[in-house]
């Protein structure tokens, strides 16, 4: 599925739905990797309507972080903005650009102004992620905490949904 569909959380059910019923024909189980994402229960009815699972979780923060932590970390802080390692990489791309702040840079505020802090789920950091991370969080105003989760949570939930 194209990454930036998370930019557009509407459109992941209409999308995966034509990929399960088209693997459903082929595969005895269809497992979703994607968390609700925003879908509000749209991928939910996908998933009752073709007895597909998808991985728990109301975003993939819960399915690196677990999603206990991140409620507290929300609840704590609730102006909290969430990078994983796809979107330190993207970050140019996916926020700066999507966003139209490359065009438009007087929105930046407007997007970012009840943001405190920006808390990286790192899965694989090297000096690379870190350096990109610490340009995002620099692009947004706004101090870095680094989360060294690495993939266990990603591998639970995986593990979940795939019943081993």
């Amino acid at each position: 599925m194209p990454p930036l569909l998370h930019n557009h959380p509407e459109q992941i059910a209409a999308e995966v739905e034509p990929l399960v019923i088209s693997l459903s024909d082929s595969y005895e189980t269809v497992a979703i990797a994607y968390a609700d994402c925003g879908t509000y229960g749209a991928l939910d009815d996908v998933c009752a309507r073709h007895g597909a699972r998808r991985l728990e979780g109301l975003h993939c923060y819960d399915v690196y972080g677990g999603a206990d932590r991140m409620r507290a970390m929300f609840d704590k802080q609730a102006g909290t903005y969430v990078l994983t390692d796809f979107l330190v990489r993207s970050f140019r791309r996916t926020v700066i650009q999507e966003l139209g702040l490359d065009r438009y840079p007087e929105l930046h505020y407007e997007y970012f102004r009840h943001y405190t802090r920006v808390v990286w789920l790192a899965q694989a950091p090297d000096e690379e992620l870190r350096a990109l991370a610490g340009d995002a969080a620099e692009a947004l105003g706004l101090p870095l905490t680094e989360l060294d989760l690495g993939l266990g949570g990603l591998d639970a939930s995986l593990r979940d949904l795939l019943g081993f």
